[in-house]
Parts: structure tokens; sequence; C-alpha cells
């Protein structure tokens, strides 16, 4: 069964399991990275997130279920498709709250339940999915029966559905793009000559960083309750926007908003018009119907403006070292199409250019998030550089991640904010993993320390000591 377990996944695009291998006897074909429950779940969910395929994790559920609990419901608020395989469990229910199916899997059932749970964790709202396989069932022949695992193409949008969405943006003098999660690298080739056409300013949820590319004057940074951009705006595109990404009372009640997304939209806010399918489709398919309308009433220099408000961050103090700072001089030293993994609130300060740049969960932060989240983005993008930003106190509960990356030999630079009092003890923590250490509690010092990181070529901890 383990075999047609394995060749589910890889049909469906997954390549990798991580977790433990021992309840698929093996995965033939599958890459295994040995994790543990939670940080499995955060590494599947991240490699969902950056190839468009399902992540598979593999849950040994001892000596208790909770890490699996707060592991899957990270993926739940990610929206990441995991297919996730964990023993017959007499405590298994507990994971039913956080997955869209808990399916019990035997040798006669293995095949269509694999291609079954890849579709479900792929449709829209994506998810992630439990399958169950009793230890004694691993071994036993399994009848591999071919079965579709991907997703079945998106229906093309409603021809009505796409006028009623035109006339909204047609009437609107000051519309204001929001983009959301759902929003993909070809989605966002899309997203810049629609807001270059209308023309329109764009702001982004967390998980959509780089959607717009951050230095283009048209992108306005966050979405944000008090953004002086969004109380200026007569209509709302949403754009691939998620309800888990939007807090109720973050949009104004009174701005109309018209949703585009690949499902209909579930909140937090009833759209006067909404149409759905492929993203790139749709705002292709709005293009005609908004030729003859007249410009958008936005005042270049007005948002130049707002831009520019947003910006602004304290002054650099040589002698210190403050958070935001550390994230812009790692900025500041590292090349076009860096990933940065972050469990703390810095998203505003690492300049994305593309989608999938910057890796951050949605809403509560994922206690130990940064690490496996930048081992996953690194194993995904061989050829691209990946740093973390963790917080101390998660980066030291997660040893097994670090020992992972020392393993395979990443290259990944880990920047632990050290703000604690009193500090942790990261240096040490790091030279037992096996990873090299710099040390840094000024800016001069942190962009010796971080250069020294990232040309070692080996996993590099940077123990930053942060003053608030």
């Amino acid at each position: 069964m383990a075999a047609v377990l394995a060749g589910g996944l890889l049909r469906a695009g997954a390549t990798r399991l991580f977790g433990q291998a021992a309840v698929l006897a093996g995965a033939p074909g599958l890459d295994v990275v040995a994790a543990a429950d939670g940080d499995a779940c955060v590494m599947a969910a991240v490699t969902a997130e950056l190839t468009e395929a399902p992540g598979a994790a593999a849950l040994a559920l001892d000596p208790g279920v909770r890490a699996a609990v707060d592991g899957l419901a990270h993926a739940a608020r990610d929206r990441a498709p995991v297919i996730v395989l964990t023993p017959r469990h007499p405590d298994a229910g507990l994971l039913a709250p956080v997955v869209k199916a808990s399916l019990v899997v035997t040798p006669a059932s293995a095949a269509h339940w694999i291609a079954h749970a890849a579709q479900l964790a792929m449709a829209d709202p994506r998810g992630p999915v439990h399958l169950q396989i009793d230890a004694a069932d691993a071994e036993v022949a399994a009848v591999p029966v071919a079965a579709a695992a991907r997703r079945a193409p998106l229906p093309p949008p409603d021809a009505a559905a796409l006028d009623a969405v035109g006339e909204a943006i047609g009437r609107a003098a000051r519309p204001l793009l929001v983009a959301g999660l759902q929003c993909t690298p070809d989605d966002a080739r899309w997203l810049r000559a629609f807001a270059e056409a209308l023309p329109a300013p764009v702001v982004v949820t967390p998980k959509a960083r780089g959607a717009l590319p951050d230095p283009h004057p048209l992108a306005l940074g966050l979405l944000a309750a008090d953004s002086a951009v969004l109380r200026r705006a007569d209509l709302l595109v949403a754009i691939g926007v998620d309800a888990a990404e939007v807090a109720p009372g973050v949009l104004p009640a009174a701005t109309p908003v018209v949703h585009v997304g690949r499902c209909p939209s579930t909140g937090p806010y009833r759209p006067v018009a909404e149409a759905t399918g492929d993203i790139a489709l749709v705002i292709e398919e709005l293009a005609p119907r908004l030729r003859a309308r007249d410009r958008a009433d936005w005042d270049v220099a007005e948002l130049d403006r707002m831009k520019r408000a947003t910006a602004v961050v304290p002054a650099a103090l040589a002698s210190v070292l403050a958070p935001h700072r550390a994230v812009m001089i790692a900025r500041e030293l590292t090349d076009a199409g860096t990933i940065a993994a972050t469990d703390l609130p810095l998203a505003a300060y690492w300049q994305a250019v593309a989608p999938r740049e910057l890796l951050i969960p949605n809403g509560l932060a994922t206690f130990g998030y940064a690490l496996p989240a930048a081992i996953a983005a690194q194993l995904a993008h061989p050829q691209r550089r990946v740093v973390a930003f963790a917080g101390a106190p998660g980066l030291l509960a997660g040893a097994g991640a670090l020992a992972t990356a020392v393993a395979r030999a990443l290259p990944i630079v880990v920047v632990a904010c050290n703000d604690t009092r009193p500090a942790h003890d990261v240096a040490a923590f790091a030279r037992a993993a096996g990873a090299a250490v710099h040390a840094a509690d000024s800016e001069e010092s942190f962009r010796k320390a971080f250069y020294e990181a990232l040309t070692a070529r080996r996993p590099a901890v940077v123990d930053a000591r942060l003053t608030r």
C-alpha cells in the first residue's frame, strides 16, 4: 500500500515527504525529510505555497497530537493544500476541526483516497486533508488503480459576472486594488498590467507581498485599517483575497467591494459583484470591458506622498540594533529573488518584487515557523538564497529543524532576533547543532556578521542582540 500512496502523491505533484517515513514504509520515489510533527506540517504547507502542488507530511502522533493540531491549524489558516498521513490513533479525532476531511485508508481504497485527498486539498478554499493508515496495512499489497490526482482546471468566468464587475469598476473614480494570498506569480503579471491600465494603487495582505513589486509607484504597502489610501478609495477590488486574511473592521463598511478570485467570497465583505475562475483569465477578460472607461481620478502626487509616508522608519542608530533595521540591512545585502521567512511582525521592512518572496504565517504567528519554512523554501528553490528571521525562543525550541539544515548542508542564514532579558544562549545552541555562528549587537557588527554568514554557503546563525 505504501507504493500506491507514494505514487498518488507523485502524480499530484508532491516530490517530498516531511516527517516520519515509517507510516509509508519507505515512501518509494519521495525525498523524505525527517522532521518533528509540527515542523513537518509547516514544511509541507510552505512547499505547497511555493510549488502550487500539494505538500505531504507523515506524522508520528507520538507522544500526542498537540504538535500535529498546531501544525495543521497553521496549514488551514494559510490555506495550504497539505496531505497528512498518520497511523490510526485514539486521539486522531482531535485533528478533525483543522482539516478539510479525515479519511481511513485501507489497501482496497488506497488508490482512490490518495487521489481524492489531493483533489480535495487543492480545491478552493485550499487546506489540509488527513489520511489515517493502520500500521498492519502499510506493507499490504494494494491495487494501483489509476486515478486523477491533479486539480481540474477552473471553469471559465461567467460573462454576466464579468460584465457586472466591469460596470462597477467603470463607475468608480478611485478604485483601489487589494491583492491576497490566491495571487500566484502568473497572476501577478496580469495584476501589474491591470493596475497600470486603470491606473489604480495596490495594497496587499501579508501573504501577497510582492504581487506588485514593492518599489513600484502604485504599490502602497500592506492592507491596514488606518491606511490613508483605503479611506480615499470609492471602490475596493479584492483580487485573490481570502476571508482568513482580512480581520473584521479593516475594510471601510461604506466602501463597496467587488471580488475576483478562484472561488466565491466568504467574507468579511459582501461584494456588489464578483467574478470567479482563474484570476489571470478574469483580469484578461475584464480588459476589453474597461477599455472605454475614463482613467481613474487618483492624484499621482497624492499617491507618492502616501507611499513615502508608509515607508517612514526611525533613523538608523549605529550603536544599537533594532529589529526593523536588521531586516532592512539583510535586504540590502542579498540578491534579487532572495526568499525571507519570518515569524515576527517585520513584513513591512522586507522589500519583495515577486510573490512568495516573503513567507509569513497568516494571522497569528505560528511558534517556531521561520526555520522550518526556510528549510522548505531552500529545498524547493535550491538555486536561490533563503534567510530566516526567527524569534530566539522559537528557534531554540526547534533543535531538530536546525539539525536538518546542517545535515543537508542548506546555505540558510538564520537571524536569531534575541531581544529578551536575559538573552538566550543562541550561540551555544547553534554550535551544538553544527551551524556556523556570528554575533552582532549594533548595525555595524550586524552588517559584518550577516555578510560573513551569507558568504559561508552553509547553515549559519547570526545571534542578533536587538534593542527594542
